[in-house]
């Protein structure tokens, strides 16, 4: 019952910053899509990392860790290259153009088919694919760690998980209807403290139990190595290039994690802040994937059947009444964050690129924020359907499988052709909108062809070939025409040689990372 009313508390305390920043959203887009572009460093740095991280990261990759090991860190070391390059090569373009969303890059590049396609194909993928599942973890694990306290809604797990999917959803949804990105970056600033404090906590404990960081390598040695085996069926050593490039996108041309760059103050203030978060994603490291490893060896004789359950069979077992319902409020810090997240940047594309660009040119500034908001509601309806899709399959026949794999390889449908339009648009001269759009569209069906061709094989691997298929599609024909973009130097931009000596260095650690863990 503490435990309880600790997360009781923590919704009261955030939704009343979610509340009180609803004075400072007036009737202006730029003010309630980009907090009128006034963010600083630290801001975009925390929030930005904080919507990276959602409940599914504790959860499933944890779950996954637990049968893979420290290969599941690719997922989140491998961002520090996205990171990098979003930094020094994308930022400054969005940033000198003033754009609001990424569509408008495209547009200026490509025109507005490409840039309507992004938009709705984006649309989807957050609106969809993205929501639902972060609504459904974070379901599950209120579901699987106070099972007593909401066993009173239906005796059917199901049932109890679609109930706490509306409630989460909508309890999110409120207050960024009502206060836009500052409410957004405001509540990310108080969930990121939860979401550190109680991932140190969770590994600590577990590190703890398993007997010290020196039983880690001695017990579970076997599973501290980033890279497996050529034949590994989800994360092979060769499954490093289709992660590199498809973090081109997920930190290069991903509106959700952008959106933060995208408002801030200078662009001094967008790169610092990014490559701040590209530093703590060794410290999600730490509090993501070393408890799954840990709990590997706390368990060996007695493994479960789910390894989605590795991170509640800790909070459950391991930890006391009290600092339960603080790791709990952690894992529901890293839920708003992201839902939060999505429901800004949906409706941002939603009203910008489809309502102003194609429904209604003369939209007053009024007009935009209010389809925004109704932008929100709708968001909120098509995630909580698909997160009770989720639910179907999660208590049925993908019971016993680590869901994060299941949701990656129904993600990089679309994300495959955004990797290719992104590096075409900042390293190609003029590439025909014909040929991108068509990688574009034409990367979903190659997906699809090598899923039914070569099933056993990873879907990184299978991502990698078709990215640089689809892209060297665009780039030869490009390339013969138009030449290269030499030096590469000139697309290059930091403001001093400070910033521009952090993304080496950081660039570097990840390196020496992997030479490390190998």
């Amino acid at each position: 019952m503490v435990d309880f009313g600790i997360v009781l508390t923590y919704f009261a305390v955030i939704f009343t910053i979610g509340l009180w920043t609803r004075a400072d959203s007036a009737a202006d887009p730029e003010e309630y899509f980009l907090s009128s572009r006034s963010l600083r460093w630290p801001s975009i740095a925390i929030s930005t990392i904080a919507t990276n991280i959602s409940a599914g990261h504790f959860l499933s990759i944890a779950g996954a860790a637990y049968v893979d090991g420290l290969a599941l860190a690719n997922f989140e070391l491998n961002a520090i290259f996205g990171i990098v390059v979003a930094t020094f090569f994308f930022i400054p373009l969005y940033l000198r153009l003033r754009v609001v969303t990424i569509s408008q890059f495209f547009e200026q590049r490509f025109g507005p088919q490409i840039a309507l396609a992004y938009a709705l194909l984006m649309i989807v993928l957050y609106a969809l694919l993205y929501l639902g599942t972060a609504l459904f973890w974070a379901a599950y694990a209120l579901d699987g760690i106070f099972t007593e306290m909401v066993a009173w809604i239906s005796d059917s797990q199901a049932v109890r998980l679609a109930v706490l999917i509306v409630a989460l959803g909508t309890f999110s949804a409120v207050y960024t209807y009502l206060g836009g990105l500052r409410a957004v970056v405001r509540t990310d600033l108080a969930q990121f403290v939860l979401l550190l404090g109680g991932g140190l906590i969770t590994v600590t404990v577990a590190v703890h139990y398993l007997g010290g960081w020196a039983a880690l390598f001695g017990k579970t040695g076997h599973l501290m190595h980033l890279h497996l085996p050529r034949d590994h069926q989800t994360v092979p050593w060769t499954a490093l290039l289709g992660m590199n490039l498809l973090n081109l996108n997920y930190w290069g041309a991903n509106q959700v994690i952008l959106q933060r760059a995208l408002a801030a103050k200078s662009l001094r203030d967008a790169q610092v802040g990014l490559l701040v978060g590209g530093v703590l994603k060794y410290v999600m490291v730490l509090i993501i994937v070393i408890p799954g490893i840990a709990m590997a060896g706390i368990l060996a004789d007695a493994p479960l059947d789910d390894p989605d359950t590795v991170y509640i069979t800790l909070v459950n077992q391991f930890l006391p009444a009290g600092l339960r319902g603080l790791i709990v409020c952690g894992l529901f810090a890293s839920l708003m964050s992201t839902v939060d997240s999505i429901f800004n940047s949906v409706s941002t594309l939603w009203s910008i690129d489809i309502y102003k660009r194609h429904l209604r040119r003369d939209a007053s500034p009024r007009d935009i924020v209010r389809m925004g908001k109704m932008a929100i509601l709708g968001t909120l309806v098509t995630g909580v359907l698909f997160a009770f899709t989720v639910v179907f399959f999660k208590t049925g026949s993908l019971q016993a499988d680590p869901l994060t794999h299941w949701f990656n390889e129904l993600s990089y449908y679309v994300k495959n052709g955004f990797v290719v339009i992104v590096a075409a648009a900042v390293f190609l001269i003029r590439p025909s909108r014909r040929l991108v759009l068509g990688a574009l569209l034409g990367s979903i069906a190659m997906y699809l062809g090598f899923t039914l061709v070569w099933p056993e094989t990873s879907y990184l691997v299978r991502s990698g070939w078709v990215i640089v298929l689809s892209f060297a599609a665009v780039a030869v024909p490009t390339i013969m025409r138009q030449g290269w973009r030499i030096p590469l130097r000139n697309l290059v931009a930091a403001p001093d040689r400070g910033v521009a000596r952090f993304g080496a260095g950081l660039l570097a650690s990840l390196v020496l990372a992997h030479v490390l863990f190998h």
